[in-house]
């Protein structure tokens, strides 16, 4: 008969069992900790995976759509709507006087409202009429005092508004003689009118994309009713060289399948076929007076002649088209080259891509009278453009954009240069504009003082206008306040898109370092070679936006070494901001070995979005951490950050320090600022105030 032990052995054994389960128990959760780092790693791979497999479908159909663009540019032109002059009218109608608060008269103290307080005597009844009407002769002068100020502020507001509404009309009107002036030129066939009038329906067509060159040089045969013009065509570039783009998850990295060359050939070749008969349509289609009985184009594009090396225009397609012939054709219809070689006996070049050229027909030159050339060298730049002249073209450019404008007197202007009016009924109203024609950056003070003009002139917007840029410090001050700010290169595209000239210096779209640093989703390029990604991550549902400031010691390398919301990139791209990836909530490119070899830090901050969560500090910010990634978003290693505390809106994350031998140590942050991302970033050296 067996028994139970009760001894020591028994207790050993026990003991030792107990060990062992607490061993399998602890290997078990190594196991599952594993399984679920390495499901996590799965995720996170597929995920970016995902992301990169989705960004080469989207440049793939962006490149088909291209093609196919380029495809039916004839057919898109033929269905865009016929030039006419009467769209160059302007309207004769002024903004309404509304004077406001203004228009409230001041009411004046009625006696009623004074009651004398009663007294146990006849002597301290008196007393208390006396005061009760003294109280009302004081609130009655007042009353009027006050509504004599309203009377000289409204009648000074309306002569401001008569001298507005008056030089408005008049430039209105000087305008619209003018197009009836050219318009009544082009009846009698005056050359000059017909050149203008007809190089303004080319450029105001809609038919042509952005990236297409509008330059011409024309002259007008009124003998032979024959427009004569040499037209730029768009370099062979304008076809897409690549035809696709995959993802390589092996190499984590994008590959760019080419077109065929003979495919791109013919597609180029096209598309000046195209180009030629467009303008032919757009010509023949603004015609409504009978002008022209014939059209000879020469098309070019800028080269080098192969007889002389010197740069010349090189004609690649030539033609001369009469109205009676051209009216025949169905253009939406036929094939492009076949219809200018054979219907219209045209010449394009077999071989355009390698600038082959055509004899050309008749040139401008050719005609007997003066040639008129726009575009080119013709853009005005608009840093040499008299001051008064730029501030006029600022005020045609916010016409153009469907505003009322008008520039102010030189004096006596508060600040303003264009008074403009958006007559949209919700986001609508009075927008104050200033002008600056600088070369360097604007400073933030000249931001503030619009702020300013803003808030005393009652408008409902401010915007900043400059042929230069704007650095962090303008840009967090305007941010959340009715501001805008146009930089040199969106002034310069806001005016082609409206039909406006002007350049930056030598080129048409030269834009300021500054201004091409500050523009928001600017960064569209390749990563670099070798870099990680610091994905950011922490606990609450507090809103932040988090920045990064390339350094040396404990100042900013400069205003353009600053990436937030604004600026997501430096000019070398070393340091950009990227989408966050599960469980990340910010997430921030970096090349270390790549960094500026003057900058031996690179600093983390976060600050509360103040759009987001205008109220809120950083007590929602706890369980704050830093991964370090490969560019496959493994995870490398994890470091702590100091929580956020109460009353604080900016927070030092941490520091990535360059040492003798060449590596980078983390060093922890923590400190905060009560002043948000303004107050973090003077620290720094950016420029705020």
């Amino acid at each position: 008969m067996s028994r139970r032990s009760t001894g020591f052995v028994g207790v050993w054994a026990e003991a030792q069992r107990q060990q062992q389960r607490q061993q399998e128990a602890e290997a078990r959760r190594h196991r599952q900790e594993a399984q679920q780092a390495r499901a996590y790693q799965r995720r996170a791979a597929q995920t970016h995976r995902e992301y990169r497999q989705a960004e080469a479908v989207r440049r793939t159909e962006a490149l088909d759509a291209r093609a196919d663009a380029l495809r039916g540019l004839l057919a898109a032109g033929c269905r865009a709507p016929a030039f006419r002059a009467a769209s160059l009218l302007r309207p004769e109608t002024v903004q309404p006087f509304a004077p406001g608060p203004l228009a409230q008269p001041v009411p004046l103290p009625d006696i009623r409202h004074y009651q004398a307080q009663s007294g146990w005597t006849a002597g301290r009844r008196a007393q208390a009429q006396a005061e009760a009407q003294a109280r009302f002769e004081r609130d009655r002068r007042a009353a009027q005092d006050a509504e004599a100020r309203r009377l000289r502020q409204l009648a000074a507001y309306e002569r401001e508004h008569r001298q507005r509404t008056d030089a408005q009309l008049a430039e209105v009107r000087r305008h619209n003689a003018g197009v009836t002036a050219v318009t009544e030129g082009v009846r009698r066939g005056d050359p000059d009118a017909v050149v203008e009038f007809f190089s303004a329906a080319l450029y105001a067509s809609t038919s042509w994309p952005e990236e297409f060159p509008r330059r011409v040089a024309a002259a007008y045969d009124p003998a032979a009713r024959q427009l004569v013009l040499d037209w730029e065509l768009p370099a062979y570039e304008i076809v897409p060289e690549a035809k696709a783009v995959r993802y390589m998850y092996g190499t984590d990295q994008f590959k760019e399948t080419a077109r065929p060359v003979t495919q791109r050939r013919a597609l180029y070749r096209e598309v000046l076929a195209q180009c030629v008969l467009l303008v032919l349509h757009e010509l023949f289609a603004a015609d409504e007076a009978g002008a022209l009985e014939s059209v000879a184009l020469n098309g070019f594009v800028d080269g080098h002649d192969p007889t002389t090396g010197r740069p010349d225009h090189i004609v690649l397609a030539t033609v001369m088209a009469r109205r009676s012939a051209f009216r025949e054709l169905h253009l939406a219809q036929v094939d492009p080259c076949s219809c200018l070689s054979d219907a219209l006996r045209g010449q394009l070049s077999a071989r355009p891509d390698q600038l082959t050229q055509v004899r050309p027909g008749r040139r401008p030159g050719d005609v007997g009278h003066r040639v008129v050339a726009h575009g080119g060298e013709e853009e005005p730049d608009l840093y040499a453009m008299d001051p008064i002249a730029f501030e006029h073209l600022v005020a045609a450019l916010f016409e153009a954009m469907g505003m009322q404008a008008v520039t102010t007197q030189r004096s006596h202007d508060g600040g303003v240069d264009v008074r403009a009016l958006d007559p949209a009924p919700i986001r609508g109203g009075e927008i104050v504009v200033q002008v600056k024609r600088y070369r360097a950056t604007v400073p933030p003070t000249a931001v503030r003082d619009l702020y300013g003009t803003v808030q005393d002139a009652g408008a409902n917007k401010g915007v900043l206008v400059t042929t230069s840029g704007f650095g962090p410090g303008s840009h967090t001050f305007a941010n959340g306040k009715p501001l805008e700010l146009i930089s040199g290169a969106q002034l310069v595209d806001l005016l082609h898109r409206h039909g406006l000239r002007g350049r930056l210096g030598g080129t048409d779209d030269t834009a300021p370092a500054a201004a091409s640093a500050s523009a928001p989703g600017a960064d569209d390029t390749e990563l670099p070679d070798a870099y990680n990604v610091l994905g950011m991550s922490w606990s609450g549902s507090v809103a932040l936006d988090v920045c990064a400031l390339v350094c040396r010691g404990n100042r900013v390398l400069g205003d353009d070494h600053f990436v937030f919301y604004n600026n997501p990139r430096t000019p070398d791209g070393t340091v950009r901001a990227l989408p966050a990836t599960a469980p990340d909530k910010a997430a921030v490119c970096v090349s270390f070995d790549t960094l500026p070899a003057e900058a031996d830090r690179l600093v983390l901050v976060a600050a509360i979005d103040p759009e987001a969560d205008p109220d809120a500090d950083l007590a929602g910010f706890t369980d704050a951490r830093i991964r370090l990634l490969d560019p496959r978003l493994a995870e490398l290693g994890t470091l702590e950050v100091s929580d956020g505390r109460p009353g604080e809106t900016a927070l030092v994350l941490g520091s990535f320090r360059r040492r003798a031998g060449g590596d980078w140590d983390f060093v922890l942050g923590g400190k905060g600022y009560r002043g948000g991302l303004e107050e973090l970033v003077v620290d720094f050296g950016v420029e705020v105030e």
